[in-house]
């Protein structure tokens, strides 16, 4: 049986299970604190191996911050991975402005961990799920409702004001604190917090459990230390096994989600026939026409007020009926990849894109971000144009 224990130093924990010692210590992100404990603790454990709340491709970016300026914007877009990046970016955002509030950037005791343990010549292994895979999973299973307050929480944290104090982020070790947190998010958005917490829980115990040595430390935030202990427990028991494949890629659509793509370019097409023999072709033309001028005029709206190219404006109008037909197909994939084609990001662009996400004139002016923020609106846009329309198309054919 898995046997806990609490270091009096802080926020460790130790798990002894199978012979095996597993030392838990708990950070905050963007915690001087933190990056201090981390060294103290590898240097005084000794273990056999370090594992990190870290996947390769977030070791890749912390070690090399201006890995950034090898993204190809338009390969993003014809990756249908536009809305995975701004998010990522809006997170980058959120954490880099906590940690200059604090004088720490984020993910340094997480840099901290590695460099200490390859300094004492002692194994790494890198434990967490990677981010595209997390976010994607957050989006996908998230309702309609669920990802536009989704979108609109990423929103407002990367372009927050408020500052916080180094007593602040020291608070979030404590679970109290952190208790509160996570039953807010489970309230709000509960789909979000199983991807983002219960499932990474499972994910990082299954990592750390698999890693080599008789004595392993683990570095990860103070706020799945709980969830980590109880699945290391279920692990020790027999109750689970170490298998996440079921967690480990974006799940596929269901049913429904595929059925609706087609469902609603359906409905539209099927309350203008039904206007056609109602009342008649003209009125069918004139429904026709409110539909594209309601779903076109938003899109084009949207991709102006992200400060579009005029090409791109008036892509977004003729595409956004495309979008709206086409359920593989949004409109944010046509206006983004015009945008990005007439205002190619420069390499500065690319090299100052997680300091230029922190504020909104940021945004504006560098041109990878502008259409980025472009693809958004403009998507954003047709979606509204199409909810508006579709009430005044049904009222016209009950006339």
């Amino acid at each position: 049986m898995a046997d806990f224990s609490e270091n009096a130093q802080g926020h460790i924990e130790t798990v002894f299970a199978q012979g095996r010692e597993f030392i838990l210590v708990g950070t905050a992100h963007i915690s001087k604190e933190s990056v201090d404990e981390v060294k103290r603790a590898i240097q005084e454990r000794r273990p056999d191996c370090v594992a990190v709340e870290l996947d390769e491709q977030r070791l890749t970016a912390i070690k090399t911050p201006d890995s950034w300026k090898n993204l190809d914007i338009i390969q993003v877009f014809k990756k249908q991975q536009g809305f995975v990046l701004m998010a990522n970016l809006m997170l980058s955002s959120f954490q880099k402005r906590m940690g200059r509030d604090v004088g720490v950037k984020p993910g340094e005791e997480m840099k901290a961990a590695v460099e200490q343990a390859e300094a004492l010549g002692i194994k790494t292994a890198m434990v967490d799920r990677p981010i595209q895979v997390t976010l994607r999973r957050a989006w996908a299973k998230n309702s309609l409702w669920g990802k536009a307050k989704l979108f609109a929480a990423l929103l407002a944290g990367a372009f927050s004001n408020e500052h916080v104090s180094a007593e602040q982020i020291e608070s979030l070790k404590n679970s109290n604190e952190m208790d509160s947190m996570m039953e807010e998010l489970a309230t709000e958005l509960p789909a979000v917090k199983t991807v983002l917490i219960d499932e990474r829980d499972q994910f990082l115990a299954s990592g750390i459990w698999q890693s080599q040595g008789a004595r392993v430390l683990a570095v990860l935030g103070a706020g799945h230390l709980p969830g980590v202990m109880r699945h290391l427990a279920m692990l020790d028991s027999g109750k689970e096994t170490a298998d996440t494949s079921a967690i480990a890629a974006v799940p596929p659509p269901g049913i429904f989600s595929r059925a609706a793509g087609f469902v609603f370019p359906a409905a539209i097409i099927a309350l203008i026939i039904a206007g056609f023999f109602t009342s008649g072709f003209d009125a069918s033309m004139e429904m026709l026409v409110r539909w594209l001028l309601w779903n076109g005029s938003l899109a084009a709206l949207g991709t102006l007020a992200a400060g579009g190219h005029i090409l791109a404006v008036i892509t977004g109008f003729v595409a956004a009926p495309v979008g709206t037909l086409n359920p593989f197909l949004a409109v944010g994939f046509f206006t983004g990849l015009v945008q990005a084609a007439v205002k190619k990001p420069k390499v500065e662009d690319l090299q100052t894109l997680t300091d230029d996400i922190t504020s909104i004139k940021g945004v504006y002016k560098n041109r990878a971000l502008r259409a980025l923020l472009v693809f958004t609106l403009s998507s954003l846009g047709g979606a509204a144009g199409n909810i508006i329309a579709v009430p005044a198309l049904v009222s016209s054919v009950l006339k």
